[in-house]
């Protein structure tokens, strides 16, 4: 009988472990992911990666390709700006992961037809916070405190 009731808590414990372990490791994409543009370190690592897997389409100054809301001829978009003159700023901080993580195709669905890859297999949860990090943190004051008003009433 003891021996049943400590296999029992034992279950109970490590089933509480791992739901707690999944909120706070960022599986769950609600809530779960934070873009701090005020952290020094991590902006630093996201400029990098940010010129290694973003600049060559988003621009080396976050400006976006030339006439950025007009389909090519594929009928794909071209890359937005990330700077202030995009849309970069309107989504939350979890659909902002969630595009580059996943990619454009995987969150918008309806086939969307998309030049930007998925990063799932290329970026850690982390290295794609601190792209995303670095991007806020070259906004201006105004829209990154716009920014986030939309995350706080993204997440009531």
């Amino acid at each position: 009988m003891a021996r049943g009731v400590v296999l029992f808590i034992a279950l109970g414990l490590v089933v509480g472990a791992g739901v707690i372990g999944w909120r706070f490791i960022g599986q769950s994409e609600k809530g779960a992911f934070f873009l701090r543009p005020d952290d020094v370190a991590l902006v630093a690592l996201g400029a990098g990666l940010y010129e290694r897997e973003c600049a060559s389409c988003h621009g080396a100054q976050l400006e976006g390709q030339p006439n950025w809301r007009m389909r090519k001829a594929d009928g794909r978009l071209p890359a937005p700006p990330h700077d202030q003159s995009g849309h970069t700023w309107h989504h939350p901080d979890e659909v902002l992961h969630a595009l580059t993580k996943y990619g454009p195709a995987a969150v918008v669905g309806n086939d969307y037809e998309t030049d930007m890859p998925a990063y799932e297999e290329l970026l850690s949860d982390e290295e794609i916070t601190a792209v995303l990090s670095y991007i806020k943190s070259t906004w201006p004051q105004p829209i990154r405190e716009r920014h986030d008003a939309i995350n706080q009433a993204n997440r009531k």
